[in-house]
C-alpha cells in the first residue's frame, strides 16, 4: 500500500514507512511485542490451526452399574480393587477397576496434532522461522462427543536468520521476556509439547459408598476415610501424561510445564480422571549469555 504523491505531509513519516513495509497481524501483548523486537524477532502474522472431531466417550455396551464404555484397546495402566465383604448380593459391587482409556487419549492427540500442523503450515506459507505465544484450547461443541481444537500464535521471522534446516518453523508457548530469558540461558525453542491422559474409574463397593458420602453396614467404608481408588486414578493419570510427554521430548528438555487434572462424575462412584500436561520442548545451543539491556523506545522530553 502506498500514499498518493499528491497528498504529501498528511501522514507522519513513521506511518508512511510502516505502510510501505506492509501490514501484519499479531496476537502478542504490547510488552511481548516489544521484547520480541528487541530479540530480533519480527512478527509477520497471526496464525491458527483448527480441527473438529467426533468420538463417543462412552458407548452403548452395558456393563452393569449404570454405564458402559467403548473398548478402544486398554493399554498400559490397569488396577483391580476387590470387595472386602465377599459375595453379598447380585447388586453389590464386588470388584472395581481403574484403566487407561487409550481411545480418548488417541482421539485427543489426533485432534491436537491436526490443529497444530495446520497452524505450522500457515506459518510456513508466510516464510516464518517460528511461532511464539502459542495458545491451544479444546472444548466440547455439544453433548454428542464433538470436540473443537484450536491452536494459534504469532508467526515470527528472525532478522537475517537462516531458515530452519528442515523448513519447519519452531513453536513455543513463550513470548516476550520469558522467551528472552530462555534464549539468554542458552536454550532454543524446538516445539510445544502437549498430552492428555485419561483413566476410567469403575468403582467397587467401598469407592461407591465413600463417594456417595455413606458408610457400609458390612464394614470397610467409614465416612471420612480416604477414597483410595480415586486417589490412585489421579496419580496414574499424572504419570501417564508425563510418560507421553517424555516420548515426545527425546533428548530435549521440557520448560514451563503446566499440569491440570479434572474429574468427571458418572454416577454410583464411577468417574473419569483426565490430566493435561503442556510445556515447551527446548534444546541447549550455547552457554549462558546475557542479552544487552533494552533501549528505550519512548523518550520523555
Amino acid at each position: 500500500m502506498t500514499v498518493p504523491a499528491e497528498e504529501p505531509g498528511q501522514l507522519p513519516e513513521a506511518a508512511l514507512r510502516r505502510l510501505d513495509e506492509g501490514a501484519f497481524t499479531s496476537g502478542l501483548t504490547v510488552p511481548d511485542f516489544a521484547a520480541c523486537l528487541q530479540m530480533g524477532l519480527e512478527p509477520v502474522g497471526f496464525v491458527q490451526g483448527y480441527c473438529v472431531m467426533q468420538w463417543q466417550w462412552y458407548g452403548a455396551a452395558a456393563m452393569g452399574g449404570g454405564f458402559g464404555y467403548q473398548w478402544g484397546g486398554v493399554r498400559g495402566y490397569s488396577e483391580t480393587f476387590n470387595c472386602p465383604h465377599g459375595m453379598i448380593s447380585a447388586e453389590h459391587r464386588s470388584w472395581g477397576q481403574n484403566y487407561e482409556q487409550s481411545w480418548i487419549e488417541d482421539a485427543w492427540a489426533s485432534g491436537f496434532t491436526t490443529g497444530l500442523e495446520r497452524m505450522i503450515d500457515e506459518a510456513t506459507a508466510m516464510g516464518a522461522h517460528g511461532v511464539v505465544g502459542v495458545v491451544d484450547t479444546s472444548a466440547p461443541l455439544s453433548d454428542l462427543g464433538v470436540v473443537e481444537f484450536k491452536v494459534q500464535g504469532t508467526a515470527v521471522r528472525v532478522d537475517d536468520g537462516p531458515r530452519p534446516a528442515d523448513g519447519r518453523p519452531w513453536t513455543t508457548y513463550l513470548a516476550g521476556q520469558r522467551l528472552a530469558k530462555l534464549v539468554e540461558a542458552g536454550y532454543a525453542p524446538v516445539a510445544i509439547a502437549a498430552a492428555v491422559s485419561s483413566v476410567g474409574v469403575w468403582a467397587n463397593c467401598i469407592t461407591q459408598y465413600l463417594t456417595e458420602g455413606a458408610g457400609s453396614m458390612y464394614g470397610g467404608a467409614t465416612p471420612g476415610a480416604e477414597i483410595v481408588q480415586t486417589v490412585k486414578a489421579q496419580t496414574a493419570a499424572r504419570q501417564l501424561a508425563t510418560e507421553q510427554i517424555r516420548r515426545q521430548l527425546g533428548s530435549d528438555s521440557l520448560h514451563g510445564a503446566s499440569l491440570t487434572t479434572s474429574r468427571r462424575e458418572l454416577g454410583e462412584g464411577d468417574s473419569t480422571v483426565e490430566c493435561t500436561l503442556r510445556g515447551n520442548r527446548v534444546r541447549r545451543f550455547k552457554d549462558f549469555d546475557p542479552m544487552p539491556a533494552p533501549r528505550p523506545t519512548v523518550r520523555l522530553l
